[in-house]
């Protein structure tokens, strides 16, 4: 969880994809290439798990991502 400005609600199904920036009016400065949350999807999807985001786009309340993955087997 981060405690940044929050990620859009028309933004969140597009944050794991490749290059993608959020935009936020609030903040010009947003350094980043785009890259580290597609990677982190990759990963985990090709380890058979999900990825998410849960934001409430509101300055302050930030952002909480997760990941799941199978349990490995014995």
């Amino acid at each position: 969880m981060d405690n940044g400005y929050g990620i859009p609600v028309e933004d969140q199904q597009h944050i794991f994809d490749r290059f993608y920036r959020a935009h936020n009016e609030d903040v010009k400065n947003i350094e980043g290439s785009g890259l580290g949350l597609s990677i982190v999807h990759r990963i985990v999807e090709k380890l058979g798990g999900q990825v998410g985001v849960e934001s409430e786009s509101v300055p302050g309340l930030g952002s909480t991502f997760y990941f799941t993955l199978p349990e490995a087997a014995a």
